[in-house]
Order: structure tokens, then C-alpha cells, then sequence
């Protein structure tokens, strides 16, 4: 997916989230992230919004701490919300290409700017069927191919990391795979006592297998709903979900 795609996305779902949240109400209950309720979840990804845009817009070169969120609750803190979402929108979209900045995820995207539109758009996915979770109703749609992505962006990106904790004591190996009709995308990710390393492969043979829809899969290893499928040792996929947290 291009740069420009993803701002888009990041857009809608933005807007999306904060419909969500206008209409469930600041006070309701998050069943996707039990801690929280509807105002956790807008305080964290408004700050999350708020500390990406400092990056880019300031051209950062070291992280920084989070922002704290204001003490708001009710139409005031889904208007601060929204404002936040704005202006990472705005500045994603006024920045140049080749913006030098922080980023955080291996292998992830080529630029400063790729990355941070790219994640800001799967954060905000993410915490939008969040916002529809609390608000109860179908959920909106997630588009295969950025499923797709969200789920290499987390596997390749987020898991390769030191702080992984998706970790075995011997060598293990489990198979993702996006089955959507004709077109699969398939990882294959090596577990040791080490970060998990993650290839775009199906190569050799798994131990177990995850399988679904790509939107299903996408969300099932943010730990958001049930894996559709599992295939051979099913400890495999309990593992990812006592470990995989972000």
C-alpha cells in the first residue's frame, strides 16, 4: 500500500472512531480492552495521535515520552479527541517525503513519513473496532489487503522487537496464513527463546497453523476476537494469546 492509502484510512477511521464513541458515550465499557472504558480509549490514541504528529512535525530524532491526555470526560473529551486526530491527519499530509524523524519498528516501512502514516492508521483501526465494540452494532469493514499488511506491520515489525514476550523454550515454528478466496499471504514465524522472527513465506513445515479471513486474522492477533481456525497444536495459539499484548 502506498503512503497516500494509508493517510486516507487514517482519516476514516478516525472519523469512524470518534462517531463511535460520540454514540456509546464516554462512560461505556470497552469488551475488547476490559480495563477501559470508552474515555481511556479516546485519551490514549488522542495522546498517541498527539505524540506521533510531535514527531513529524518537530522532526524528533530521539523518543519521547507520551503526552498526558486533559481531564475531560464526556462531548469535551470526544471534541479533544477528535481535534487530535485532525491534527495528526494535517500533519501527516503537510509534511515532505523526506522528513527525518524517530521511528520504532524494524524493517517496517521507507521512510519516517511511511512509517508513521502506516502505523497511525493501524492504531487507529484497531481502536475504532474498539469504539464500535463498546458501541455494540456490526462492526465497519477492514479492507483485505490493509488486514493484510496490519498483520506483517505486527509480526515482522512489532515482534521482532527486544520486548517481545511471544517467546519458547525450545524452537518452535507456527504458520499465519490470510486465506481470502484466491489470494493468500502467508508468514511463517520461528519462536526460540529469542524475539520471534517472522518471514513472509510458507515455507517448511508448522507445528500449528492460524487461518481466516484476512480483517478476522488482522484482529484476532491484536487479541481483539477468536482465531477463525487452528490447525495442529493448539497450545501454539494460546500462547500468542497469553504473550502477544502489545
Amino acid at each position: 500500500m502506498e503512503t497516500a492509502e494509508f493517510l486516507e484510512t487514517l482519516d476514516r477511521e478516525g472519523r469512524l472512531l470518534t462517531a463511535a464513541a460520540a454514540e456509546a458515550g464516554t462512560d461505556a465499557k470497552v469488551p475488547t480492552c476490559p480495563e477501559w472504558q470508552v474515555g481511556d480509549l479516546l485519551r490514549h490514541t488522542g495522546a498517541v495521535h498527539r505524540w506521533a504528529a510531535s514527531y513529524v512535525a518537530d522532526g524528533h530524532t530521539a523518543p519521547r515520552p507520551l503526552g498526558d491526555a486533559p481531564d475531560l470526560d464526556g462531548a469535551e473529551l470526544v471534541a479533544w479527541y477528535r481535534d487530535s486526530h485532525r491534527l495528526l491527519v494535517d500533519t501527516l499530509a503537510a509534511a515532505p517525503a523526506d522528513v527525518e524523524c524517530w521511528t520504532f519498528l524494524p524493517a517496517s516501512s521507507p521512510s519516517p513519513l511511511a512509517f508513521w502514516t502506516r502505523r497511525q492508521a493501524h492504531e487507529t483501526t484497531v481502536h475504532r473496532y474498539d469504539a464500535e465494540a463498546a458501541r455494540g452494532g456490526a462492526a465497519s469493514p477492514i479492507a483485505t489487503d490493509f488486514a493484510a499488511d496490519g498483520i506483517d506491520e505486527l509480526l515482522r515489525g512489532f515482534h521482532a522487537r527486544s520486548r517481545s514476550r511471544v517467546r519458547t523454550e525450545r524452537p518452535r515454528v507456527l504458520r499465519v496464513r490470510a486465506a481470502d478466496g484466491d489470494a493468500d499471504a502467508v508468514w511463517t514465524v520461528r519462536l526460540s527463546a529469542e524475539p520471534p522472527v517472522a518471514s513472509r513465506d510458507g515455507a517448511g513445515e508448522a507445528e500449528a497453523e492460524l487461518t481466516g479471513p484476512a480483517d478476522r486474522l488482522y484482529l484476532a492477533l491484536w487479541n481483539r476476537v477468536p482465531v477463525p481456525s487452528v490447525t495442529g497444536d493448539r497450545s501454539l495459539a494460546a500462547l500468542w494469546q497469553e504473550r502477544a499484548g502489545i
